[in-house]
């Protein structure tokens, strides 16, 4: 299985790669459309701020690219963000894959959540074998309002989309490379051949 973890100057790519081989797979870091397209899986990173890492994807073409894959896709954090229609970082306009825009957590809570929260109403073969309120790692300002292509909830002064689906593209707010066991059967999970 070739797995491709998109490599666009906007991710900590390498502890998402570590992650996957902790599970007994490779992953390649590319940008090559090609590589890309061909790939049996790919995992969309992301970390910073929204309106440069989409600048980044428009000087690149992956802008272009990623709405349009046809293999399971799984976006993580910004990478999740991303692939909403818009977010209000920067005034952002996303890659529309999700039909939600990402809002800033109002002043009622510390920002941004930085820890570990608890994953609700798991709606997805994603999350097959996890629990409900099992712990996942989040660092993040903005959010996903609650949608029809929500698959799991949390909390932080307000319930948000900790995950969204639509077809074959996954989103975790969250960062399974860093939410222990929880996190490496959710990334197991995406990779396995049943997923749907």
């Amino acid at each position: 299985m070739k797995i491709v973890i998109i490599n666009y100057g906007a991710g900590n790519i390498q502890s998402i790669k570590f992650a996957i081989k902790r599970l007994g797979y490779e992953a390649v870091l590319s940008n090559d459309v090609s590589e890309i397209q061909h790939a049996d899986k790919v995992i969309f990173p992301g970390v910073g701020e929204a309106s440069s890492a989409m600048h980044k994807l428009r000087d690149s073409g992956l802008d272009k690219l990623i709405p349009n894959l046809k293999q399971p896709v799984l976006g993580i954090c910004l990478g999740m963000q991303l692939m909403c229609h818009s977010s209000e970082e920067g005034n952002t306009k996303g890659l529309g894959i999700f039909d939600v825009d990402v809002v800033k957590f109002d002043k009622t809570v510390k920002v941004p959540q930085i820890g570990w929260n608890q994953i609700t109403n798991l709606k997805s073969d994603l999350f097959n074998g996890v629990e409900e309120k099992e712990h996942i790692y989040l660092v993040h300002s903005f959010y996903a309002p609650l949608c029809s292509e929500t698959i799991a909830e949390c909390t932080y002064g307000l319930d948000y989309s900790a995950a969204l689906k639509k077809d074959n593209f996954y989103g975790t707010q969250f960062h399974p490379e860093k939410s222990s066991d929880v996190g490496e059967k959710i990334l197991k999970n995406f990779l396995s051949s049943e997923l749907k």
